[in-house]
Formats: structure tokens, C-alpha cells, sequence
């Protein structure tokens, strides 16, 4: 392969893959779905990469990327090995996906401002509002600035990811699919978009697409097949090359002969084909339609700088913000928070009436008669029973349904944008400042969900004990089952996955309590641990006054536990799912 040569004399390739390969695992042997790539793609320049579906076009794109770690050959970009010195920069790379990276409440103004908050630190709210109205017009979408994303249509929302990808300036621009669901029209625009991009300080813009359509717009075709390199060349030549009169005719040429075949074949014609694309590369620069600069050396050195990811308290304000901004959005999100704080509250209160009777006490005096005597104390009990029994059932109670709450909270929190996230992560967004906003966001409705429920509980039916301690353990069933849930959440791959699993460990709560139901020791002694219900339900029974708590257990079977052991148990839940969702927030799951 020969080296593509500006005009002075430098090489001019700045991506480059040698012999690059990604292999995966299939019933026991090894299958490359890219297989001994070879490319050199020089600055400026607009590369389809085209082929059959199942070809290894995203693959490769994600190879290059990094998403996909490549199992032989080596990427080099700019010179830089990047399987040895390490991977691109944040700021040096954008990748397009498939699927929309903005949500839906947020304007196109509010989704770009928070994508450059996010990757750019910039130098003052002047250079903010420079980098936003830029990337506005150079997408052309400053007359929809304003608009929500939800009424955004199929090819203003691939704008609006064009967009939030700019505003680090990548010298390296990916595109997958971001043309596919457009009509005509829309796709046209879109390509003459990416096009015009590439013309713009030398920045290099690869898209994927299955279309065959407006092929006279790119530099260069890599046409794909078995994840083997058929062809790489200039629009025009892509039909003579594969005998065909149209080119809607490649893909059905392409299943005629094994894909090493047509390997082999561009193989020995490639030098000649990228010779002509090095003179059509020329063509354009003499004509000033492609403006390339020398090296990265030349850039402004303190634009260069500022292209910096911000720090992580810049992250995190950035992120809360977006959060609360999307929340008060949401109106039905909003009302199903507002129905459970008042719903459930009262709940409680439609049971609670046996709980405030009256706990009657043994006489001191003795009876002539022992049958009055019996009758008496029999009556005592009784009501100690029955008032015991719903206190037990009221305290129960409020730990299930807080337990739902805190399910309800957090199951689908970071599964439900998994790919958004994802994405936002590939970009330069820190986990633990993503986590930290989660954590923040969800403290908040934990407290507000809490102390509503105990205060107003407390005040239509006072708490027969040390009400602050009572307080305290519904604060930890609440905080624990909303912790374990986001780390439910943060392992899971599908917003489903992590509600089904959520609801199903809700549901345990109550009968593995043994609060109800009495368990078998050998069982009990495994399952207790692991049940949140339990130890805030024994946290409460222990804080009752001495009459409360012996009327309760004159009715169960289960013994509470000591007070320190329920507060110590509750806190390594939380933690526990703290660190389970750290561990799946930094796991790549990008789909």
C-alpha cells in the first residue's frame, strides 16, 4: 500500500489501520467479524463505509472508536499507536450513533449547552454561548434552537447528534446509521451535511450507511463484506470495479464469490485506486473546496486548550441540574411522586385505628373469685394482642411501602438511559460524577418520601415510643431499597430487566420478613441478612415504649433484633447497593 502524499511531500494519512482484526467467541471458535482491515484515511476527508447487513460496518466503526477493543493488527492515529499509547482523547473523537443521545423534555438549545458543559471546559459563559451559537449554525438548527426535542423530527434529531458532538471540535467524526428511517430528501441533507464538516479544519468524517445513495458526495467508498475489506476507492469507480452497471447491483455481486476472494482481489488493485483518490485529494485543494492544515501544531494553541474536559464538581452541577430540569418536565413523573406521598401516608392511617386503642393493664388487687380472676387477665391479653398486633402490621406497614417507594425511586434511574449515559461516558463524562448526581437527585426524594410518611403517620396516630429512632429506620428502608435498586439498576442492560427484578425483591420483603409468618430456623437464618423489611421493622418494634413493645410480642414470633444491629445491617445495604452501582456504572455496556 502506498502512503498518500500532500503536497508537501509529508504522508497525509492521519487514521491509519494495519491488518486490524476483531474476533469474537461462536460455539467454541474463533470468528473475525473484521478481518485484517488496511486503511489510510487522510485529514478532510468523507468516507461511506458501505456493505450487506451483518458485514461488520458498525463493528469496524466501533473498533475504530475503541468501543471494541481490536484482537490483532494495530490503529494509529496522527502516528500515535493507539494500541500502545493509549486511546483518543475525549475532545479528538465523535461518534453518531444509531439512536438518539437527547431527552426528549430538554429543548435543542438546553441539550447542546448541557453536552458542552459536559465535554468542554470552557473559559467564561461568553465561551459557552460562542461554542453553542457555533454548533447551532453550523448544523443549521438555530431556528429550532428553542424547540423541544420530542417534536423534533427523524433527521432534526441526527442534526441535533451531529450537534452535540461538535461542540469539542473532533478532528475525528463517526457516523452509524445516521441516515437510516430518512426519506430522501432528509437523507440528502443529512450526507451534505456530514460533507461539509469534512471540509472544516481538516476534520476526517467516516458514516456507516446500508444506502447507496449519494455516493458523488464522498471522498471515498470502503465497501464490507464478512468483515473484509472488498474495496476502498473513489465514488466513481466503485461500479467499474465490480463489473456492474448500477450500483444498487454491488451488494448482489458481492454474494457471487467468498468474501476472501474479493479480498485478495483489492488487495493487488489498491495502489492504483488510492493513487487516483491522492490526485482527486489534490484537485480539491488547489480548487480551495478542502482547507487541510499541515499539522495539529499549527491550531491556536489556546483554542487547543481550552478543549479540556471539566472537572468533576463542573460534571456533577451540570448533571443535577439536567435531572431536576427533566423531573419538574415530566408531568407524569411528577404526579405519580405526588400520589404516593399523600396515597400512601394515608394508607397507613385506614389501618392505624386498632393500633392507637388503649393498652389496659393487669389489676394489682386480687380477686375473691379465681374464675373472675382468669376471665380478667384473659381480657387483658386479649387486647394486648389485638393492639400489639396492629402495631406490629402499622410499623410493617410503612417499611413495605416505603420499600416500594424506594423501588420505584431508582429500578429503572440508570438502565432507563442506559445509552444515553453510555454514550455521555465515551464522551468524557466521569462515572463517579454521574453516580454522585443519582445519588444526590435520589437523597432527595428519599427524605421528602420518609419524613412525610412518618411525621404525618406520627401526627393521626402518635408513635408509641422514641419517634426520632422510628423515624431514623424508615429514612434506612427507604435509603436502602432505593441503593439496592439503582445498583439493580446500573447492572442491568434494559430498563425492564432492572423494574422486573426491583419489583420481584419488593415482593419478598414481606413473607421473608418472618414478621408476618414465622420462618424455619434453617431458613431463617440464611434469608434475615439479606432482607431490608426486617431490620427497619425490628429498628421501630425496639423503640416502642415498654407496654407497646410487650404487647407486640405477646402476639409474634419473630424477636427483634438489638438496635445497633438493625442500624448496622440497614447502613451495609446501603452500601452495598452504593457499590453495586458503581461497579455497573463503570462497567461498558454500550449496547
Amino acid at each position: 500500500m502506498i502512503d498518500l502524499l500532500d503536497f508537501d511531500g509529508q504522508a497525509s494519512a492521519v487514521l491509519e489501520l494495519k491488518d486490524v482484526c476483531f474476533t469474537i467467541q461462536k460455539e467454541g471458535e474463533d470468528v473475525n467479524l473484521v478481518d485484517r482491515a488496511n486503511l489510510k484515511i487522510p485529514r478532510g476527508h468523507f468516507m461511506a463505509i458501505v456493505g450487506p447487513s451483518g458485514c461488520g460496518k458498525t463493528t469496524l466503526l466501533k473498533t475504530i472508536a475503541g468501543l471494541n477493543p481490536e484482537s490483532a493488527g494495530a490503529l494509529f492515529w496522527d502516528g500515535r499507536n493507539l494500541s500502545e499509547e493509549g486511546d483518543f482523547e475525549p475532545s479528538e473523537i465523535g461518534y453518531v450513533p444509531q439512536f438518539s443521545i437527547a431527552y426528549d423534555p430538554l429543548t435543542v438549545d438546553e441539550s447542546i449547552e448541557a453536552a458542552t458543559r459536559l465535554r468542554v471546559k470552557t473559559r467564561d459563559a461568553e465561551d459557552l454561548d460562542h461554542r453553542i451559537d457555533h454548533v447551532l449554525e453550523e448544523t443549521g438548527m438555530t431556528a429550532i434552537a428553542d424547540r423541544a426535542v420530542k417534536v423534533l423530527s427523524g433527521g432534526q434529531k441526527r442534526r441535533l447528534g451531529l450537534a452535540m458532538e461538535l461542540v469539542s471540535d473532533p478532528k475525528l467524526l463517526l457516523c452509524d446509521e445516521v441516515t437510516s428511517g430518512l426519506d430522501p430528501r432528509s437523507e440528502r441533507e443529512i450526507v451534505r451535511l456530514l460533507h461539509d464538516l469534512s471540509r472544516r479544519d481538516g476534520r476526517i468524517v467516516l458514516s456507516v450507511t446500508h444506502s447507496l445513495a449519494h455516493l458523488e458526495l464522498y471522498d471515498s467508498i470502503l465497501v464490507l463484506h464478512e468483515g473484509r475489506v472488498a474495496y476502498h476507492g473513489p465514488p466513481e469507480l466503485v461500479t467499474h470495479y465490480f463489473s456492474v452497471e448500477d450500483s444498487e447491483e454491488i451488494y448482489p455481486k458481492l454474494a457471487t464469490q467468498p468474501s476472501e476472494r474479493w479480498r485478495e482481489s483489492w488487495m493487488k488493485h489498491q495502489e492504483a485506486y488510492y493513487e487516483k483518490l491522492e490526485r482527486s485529494r489534490k484537485r480539491a485543494i488547489e480548487a480551495g473546496a478542502l482547507h487541510v492544515p499541515e499539522t495539529h501544531d499549527e491550531e491556536d494553541p489556546e483554542e487547543a486548550a481550552t478543549v479540556r474536559t471539566p472537572g468533576f464538581i463542573a460534571q456533577l452541577s451540570t448533571l443535577l441540574s439536567r435531572r431536576w430540569r427533566i423531573f419538574f418536565r415530566d408531568r407524569g413523573q411528577v404526579f405519580l411522586q405526588l400520589a404516593i406521598l399523600l396515597c400512601f401516608p394515608l394508607l397507613v392511617i385506614l389501618f392505624s385505628d386498632k393500633a392507637n386503642a388503649p393498652i389496659p393493664s393487669l389489676s394489682d388487687s386480687r380477686q375473691e373469685n379465681i374464675l373472675v380472676e382468669l376471665k380478667e387477665a384473659n381480657d387483658v391479653y386479649a387486647a394486648w394482642a389485638k393492639v400489639g398486633s396492629a402495631i406490629s402490621g402499622v410499623v410493617m406497614f410503612q417499611v413495605i411501602l416505603l420499600s416500594l417507594m424506594g423501588s420505584n425511586n431508582s429500578a429503572r434511574e440508570i438502565a432507563g438511559e442506559r445509552q444515553i449515559f453510555e454514550k455521555e461516558k465515551f464522551g468524557g463524562l466521569r462515572p463517579m460524577a454521574y453516580l454522585s448526581s443519582k445519588v444526590v437527585f435520589l437523597s432527595c426524594l428519599v427524605a421528602a418520601q420518609s419524613v412525610w410518611m412518618g411525621v404525618f403517620v406520627n401526627f393521626f396516630g402518635p408513635f408509641r415510643g422514641e419517634f426520632s429512632q422510628h423515624l431514623m429506620f424508615l429514612l434506612l428502608i427507604n435509603g436502602a431499597m432505593t441503593a439496592i435498586c439503582l445498583g439493580i439498576s446500573a447492572l442491568m442492560r434494559t430498563a425492564e430487566q432492572a423494574s422486573l427484578l426491583s419489583i420481584y425483591l419488593v415482593g419478598f420483603q414481606l413473607p421473608l420478613s418472618g414478621a408476618v409468618l414465622a420462618l424455619p430456623d434453617h431458613i431463617e437464618q440464611f434469608t434475615r441478612p439479606f432482607i431490608s423489611a426486617y431490620w427497619s421493622w425490628s429498628g421501630s418494634i425496639e423503640a416502642l415504649e415498654s407496654k407497646a413493645a410487650f404487647a407486640v410480642d405477646s402476639v409474634i414470633s419473630t424477636r427483634p433484633s438489638a438496635h445497633d444491629a438493625c442500624l448496622y445491617t440497614l447502613l451495609l445495604h446501603v452500601g452495598a447497593g452504593l457499590l453495586a452501582a458503581w461497579i455497573g456504572s463503570r462497567r461498558h455496556q454500550w449496547d
